[in-house]
């Protein structure tokens, strides 16, 4: 596939996301290293999953990529830039919805090309071309108070796609949903992602939801994260949760989860 060990993609292909002797440390008191050496290459177009026990730091290498917080070491790069700060080549997609309950379906979408000075007929074409994407035209003038959970989490899909950004950055964006429901936005977001081909670099603790998504999973160690192995899902999509192949990538990954859920437990205290 190109890849060593550590993720790192050889020179002979091209990567979308470079990430170099990354360190992460927060003070609250005293000193935590939340990332320590993480280094990974991501594809362009490609879907990488990242995956880890509680408290491992996945959601804080996220908000770096997005550029909310800054790296302590290291250096992460989109397309051989530097990351400095958030721009509108990534989009995020966060797991408690965060939309405007205030505004309709719509201008939840649009409100981002508004602060952009985006010409208003241009910002509604553009949102209601994404809103259709995402399966919710018709619920154009809708507002958030009137949506299931499920529906919500379109709406912030297609805010973020609206920037046509290089990047779709997503926090554990089904967490807070039941089973039928997550299943039906996984299978959703897979269709999303094979019209767009946006690189996808996406949080979960659910290995089965890795698998079913990713063409690769990047399982993370306990606190101080780092990247303790990469796995690819090399089957055919639609992936079927029962097939032998699926539970077989299921079960590598398993095995490499397990000491760091130990871990994670026991610096949790729980």
């Amino acid at each position: 596939m190109g890849y060593d060990t550590r993720g790192i993609m050889n020179m002979t292909n091209k990567s979308k996301i470079q990430i170099r002797n990354l360190e992460k440390t927060f003070s609250t008191g005293k000193t935590v290293t939340a990332l320590k050496k993480i280094n990974l290459d991501i594809n362009d177009n490609e879907f990488a999953v990242l995956l880890g026990p509680s408290g491992c730091g996945k959601s804080t290498l996220l908000y770096l990529i997005a550029g909310f917080e800054k790296p302590t070491k290291g250096t992460i790069k989109l397309d051989n830039k530097i990351i400095k700060k958030p721009d509108s080549d990534r989009g995020f997609v966060f797991q408690d919805f965060a939309l405007y309950p205030w505004r309709t379906v719509l201008r939840n979408v649009t409100f981002g090309l508004e602060m952009k000075n985006t010409p208003k007929q241009k910002a509604i074409e553009e949102a209601k071309k994404y809103i259709k994407m995402v399966g919710l035209d018709g619920f154009e003038d809708a507002y958030p108070h009137t949506l299931s959970g499920g529906m919500k989490q379109r709406v912030g899909i297609a805010r973020a796609l609206v920037y046509h950004p290089e990047v779709l950055l997503m926090d554990e964006p089904f967490g807070a949903l039941d089973a039928q429901t997550r299943k039906h936005m996984q299978m959703e977001l897979e269709n999303i992602w094979e019209q767009t081909k946006k690189t996808v670099i996406f949080v979960t603790h659910s290995v089965i939801e890795a698998v079913y998504l990713a063409d690769r999973v990047f399982v993370m160690t306990a606190r101080p994260g780092t990247i303790k192995g990469v796995v690819d899902v090399d089957l055919p999509r639609p992936r079927n949760y029962t097939d032998d192949k699926f539970l077989n990538v299921r079960e590598k990954i398993l095995n490499l989860l397990e000491s760091e859920v130990e871990k994670s437990l026991e610096l949790t205290g729980e």
